[in-house]
């Protein structure tokens, strides 16, 4: 996938549970778990905004964009 999800580099950066932020944000465990896999097909905007609030970044530090190498 193109898409990358960085939230386990923010999760370290920031000395923080994946159990706190999923608390903090509004949604599970599992499905944090999903996310930070990158197995999530889609995010939505309110969720990514919660994410950057209680991480305090932008959207691009959690996403980022690779090119896959068939794209090449």
């Amino acid at each position: 996938m193109a898409i990358v999800v960085n939230v386990d580099v923010m999760l370290a950066k920031r000395k923080m549970s994946s159990t706190k932020l999923a608390a903090e944000v509004g949604i599970t465990p599992a499905n944090l778990s999903i996310l930070k896999t990158g197995k999530a097909r889609a995010v939505r905007f309110s969720t990514l905004n919660k994410l950057c609030k209680a991480l305090d970044c932008q959207p691009g530090d959690i996403l980022e964009y690779m090119a896959d190498q068939e794209e090449e």
